[in-house]
């Protein structure tokens, strides 16, 4: 499909294969798809801060003013590359047992998407999603809140509730993943943290470390987390 989109935000147009009338010249070296799958291997293999026009149009044999013929801005291919890299949601979510299980499953397939690609959570947020792939995962929530009557607002404010949760989560994960810290280390903090606790007057710091409740239990945090939020939407479709 070609045409000249009004103006819309960056990479909007082209994510709906809306493609700009084409100028008189030699015909394209490149393709947008080319270019999108090459900054999505880049952010794979190096993060977020490899996905450029500079290089990815060196990796491609092309001079940066070349890219332009294809992209208008560097705006535009991060909205390109996350949109792709996102891709649609999972269809196993459709298939839960009943609102709160779907929202859990749409909940995990986020966590899972950032696990694979933790450099999704660096790409900027400049407003709500719009592209294909983005409004399909929004679209899937939506259907799996359907049956609980709640609005279209307060449906649509679940959404962005989990999302939060989600990018959240993820984020922590990330973090503690990159950390260096091992098991023995753990213990020597606790080891040295005790008597400190105690002295301090810590006391229920000191009965959590004394139990080994104060541990990174990340698996725990998550479904805690998620059932506390669940609760509350189910305290809200009560009393609608």
């Amino acid at each position: 499909m070609t045409e000249e989109p009004a103006q819309l935000p960056p990479g909007l147009a082209l994510s709906w294969g809306v493609h700009p009338v084409q100028r008189r010249g030699p015909k394209p070296a490149l393709t947008v798809d080319q270019i999108v799958a090459t900054g999505i291997e880049f952010g794979d293999a190096q993060g977020f801060e490899a996905i450029s026009l500079q290089k990815i149009a060196a990796h491609l044999g092309v001079s940066t003013n070349a890219m332009y013929r294809y992209l208008s801005s560097k705006d535009e291919l991060i909205v390109l590359v996350a949109e792709k890299a996102w891709g649609r949601a999972p269809e196993h979510i459709m298939q839960a047992s009943g609102w709160r299980e779907g929202a859990r499953a749409w909940v995990k397939a986020q966590v899972d998407r950032y696990a694979e690609r933790p450099w999704l959570l660096d790409v900027p947020i400049r407003g709500a999603p719009a592209t294909p792939n983005l409004l399909h995962w929004v679209e899937t929530l939506l259907t799996v809140m359907e049956d609980t009557g709640l609005s279209q607002h307060d449906a649509l404010g679940c959404a962005v509730l989990f999302d939060g949760y989600a990018r959240s989560y993820a984020n922590l994960a990330r973090q503690l993943g990159a950390s260096d810290s091992a098991p023995v280390e753990s213990a020597a903090v606790g080891a040295f943290l005790v008597p400190r606790l105690q002295s301090a007057g810590y006391h229920r710091l000191l009965a959590m470390y004394t139990n080994q409740e104060y541990e990174d239990t990340l698996d725990d945090d998550f479904d805690f987390g998620l059932d506390r939020i669940l609760d509350g939407i189910q305290v809200l479709i009560d009393r609608r």
